[in-house]
């Protein structure tokens, strides 16, 4: 595309990100108009994409890493075909727009994942290069790929000065995610003032450290991006293109100056950069030209796809068995599972169990990519039918993700934004504080990731303190969509899974002990079928004419069966509830809830070696906590609980003194 045309388009962005946000009086123009160019070669030369059909498979991925910049991902949406009007760019950060100030992944068709919290945004792109490596392995015939893209973001100093881009681009460069390109928009301008302030390493030097092709350029010479990008798309390493721009480019007295970051440039201060970059004096203007010009390149989008579909079906002769398996995969549909249960009588620790649940779905479920940050041994998250993921060896399903929590966290993100993959990933539970913010997002996106957390709680003894949690499980239920799962032994583990997969809608933490549990005879009188565990909470056994309700999770579960036993001895009749997710549970109906915890029975006591504060209300006012308020202590795990007070005879001294 000439240069002249290219100007036109940028000049148009930055325009409507000028009023955008001045009409909102609120938002971020400066990245806009800084990145306006690079936007407008990629999206005119270079992108891959059909407007029309935005879920298109194998269509390029466009990550903005720096979120507040929206107003440039809408501008493009817009200019580009995307069912975003002028209209909804006027509506800019309003209630139910499809512009809100952050781009938000269900709210405008383009968008690719939500993003704001900075450094994320790129993570996500590592986990879309991913996934495209390991479907590309996968799927692609000689002759005929169906799998072939490439991963674009947009990155800030703030991106790159988050801690998870350190995890998330050196596990990129070491496995050499050639389809991944980084724009680095270099304007050494954040909301403090300029970088200097905190901010001098040699980000050239870093990223070749990496592993990654290295570029640099200046962000406003057509020339010398597309010849940029036209070299990074050779490369088989992962590309960064540093970006040199300025600020707020085409403000007269606002631009490379931190006023332009985060505030509307002003009536009078848009008056003056619309003269000095030769656009009308009119709001929200778009020139006629541009629409046509934009219009081309929507058509060789649409041309793109329907050679792709065409190519498809020549595949799906050669290949159907592989060709009905990648169907399934990126329509998210699940094969009919048979997970086998377990048998009782024998000892279990949960993470044991579920590593013997992940070797059944390895082998029965394509789809499923997992992972651990560094602890797979341990966290039994790696199957025996698995092979490792390289650079070598892209179509294995394990992955080696490092010692990278937050990392691992937001690439598995981008794995699930991707599609055809679901991704699980493994670290100690006292961990997940570390991607916790990965966790919250992958919620608010609704994303099927599956966390499994092991070491759940005291029970794994000597290590101590640093490494038990203990305000965790009440930290994690605390984020809405998300289902945490704490089985009480092998069984409620296989339930755990279950619940895992079927969810499209949102994450799910599996919450696992290091020590083994006694798997409960469920053939035994009075004993309920594990299979109701999917409700979240249910009644596991009961005493006719019960007084007393014991509701436990995971671990204490089994403390709450022993106080039972005492209980009756002593004459006194009692229901134990195992609620192995009081998410789950909180999703049932009025009337279940109350089916199994009675209104009427205000005797209740929750017993859960972890902070007390989730319990309240479920046994209410006059309701006991067992639980633990404090840290814990390293010793072996016989001594913490019974030094702690999370035992039977503590249960039973509470149950009699109510």
């Amino acid at each position: 595309m000439k240069n002249n045309n290219l100007k036109l388009i940028a000049n148009t962005i930055r325009g409507l990100s000028m009023d955008g946000v001045q009409r909102a009086n609120s938002g971020h123009p400066g990245l806009p108009m800084g990145m306006a160019d690079v936007g407008a070669v990629l999206f005119s030369n270079f992108l891959k994409f059909n407007p029309k059909n935005p879920d298109w498979f194998n269509r390029d991925r466009y990550v903005l890493s720096g979120g507040h910049g929206s107003m440039l991902l809408y501008s493009l949406l817009h200019l580009y075909g995307y069912d975003l009007s002028l209209d909804d760019l006027k509506d800019f950060r309003q209630w139910k727009s499809k512009t809100p100030g952050h781009p938000e992944l269900h709210d405008t068709p383009g968008v690719e994942t939500t993003t704001g919290p900075l450094g994320q945004g790129v993570a996500n792109a590592v986990g879309m290069a991913l996934a495209e490596a390991h479907m590309a392995a996968k799927y692609n015939k000689k002759g005929n790929k169906l799998i072939k893209h490439y991963t674009y973001a947009m990155v800030g100093d703030g991106d790159l000065q988050e801690g998870v881009s350190h995890e998330a681009c050196s596990f990129a460069g070491h496995n050499k995610f050639g389809k991944l390109i980084v724009f680095y928009d270099s304007n050494d301008i954040t909301i403090d003032g300029e970088t200097n302030l905190s901010y001098s390493e040699n980000v050239q030097k870093r990223f070749k450290a990496y592993n990654w092709h290295v570029q640099k350029i200046n962000g406003h010479d057509f020339d010398e991006i597309h010849k940029a990008i036209k070299k990074a798309k050779k490369s088989k390493k992962p590309s960064l293109i540093i970006c040199r721009t300025i600020i707020g480019f085409g403000s007269p007295n606002k631009q490379g100056k931190s006023a332009a970051h985060g505030a509307p440039l002003g009536v009078e201060e848009i008056t003056l950069t619309k003269k000095n970059l030769g656009i009308p004096q009119k709001d929200f203007y778009v020139p006629t030209e541009v629409y046509k010009i934009t219009k081309k390149v929507i058509e060789k989008g649409q041309l793109k796809e329907a050679n792709w579909n065409t190519k498809s079906k020549t595949y799906e002769k050669e290949n159907k068995e592989l060709y009905d398996e990648f169907i399934r995969a990126i329509n998210n549909e699940l094969p009919e599972l048979d997970i086998p249960y377990f048998e009782s009588g024998t000892s279990l620790a949960t993470r044991s169990a579920s590593g013997k649940v992940l070797d059944y779905l390895a082998e029965n479920l394509s789809t499923l990519v997992g992972g651990s940050a560094d602890l797979s041994p341990s966290n039994n998250t790696y199957a025996k039918s698995q092979t490792s993921f390289s650079k070598d060896n892209k179509i294995g399903q394990y992955i080696h993700y490092g010692v990278r929590e937050f990392g691992m966290g937001a690439i598995m993100n981008g794995l699930a934004l991707h599609g055809g993959i679901i991704p699980y990933g493994g670290t100690f539970f006292v961990f997940s504080d570390y991607m916790r913010s990965a966790i919250r997002m992958a919620a608010l996106m609704g994303l099927r990731t599956i966390y499994v957390f092991t070491h759940d709680s005291i029970g794994l003894g000597e290590d101590g303190p640093t490494h038990q949690p203990v305000e965790h499980l009440a930290s994690l239920r605390a984020i809405p969509n998300l289902v945490s799962f704490r089985p009480m032994d092998a069984n409620e583990t296989v339930m755990g899974w279950k619940v895992a997969l079927e969810r499209k809608n949102g994450p799910t933490a599996l919450i696992l002990t290091r020590q083994g549990l006694p798997i409960i005879d469920r053939s035994k009188k009075g004993i309920t079928d594990c299979t109701a565990a999917d409700r979240g909470g249910y009644v596991l056994t009961e005493d006719k004419g019960f007084d007393t309700i014991l509701i436990a999770s995971g671990s204490e579960v089994e403390i709450a069966l022993k106080a039972k036993d005492i209980l009756n001895q002593k004459g006194k009749k009692v229901r134990v509830v195992s609620m192995p997710s009081t998410d789950l549970f909180d999703e049932q109906s009025d009337k279940f809830r109350d089916n199994v915890l009675p209104l009427n029975i205000t005797k209740r006591i929750a017993i859960e070696a972890a902070a007390s504060m989730s319990w309240y209300k479920y046994v209410g006012l006059h309701g006991k906590v067992i639980g633990l308020d404090h840290f814990g202590a390293s010793a072996p795990i016989e001594t913490l609980y019974e030094k702690f007070g999370i035992t039977a005879e503590k249960v039973v001294e509470t149950a009699l003194s109510m």
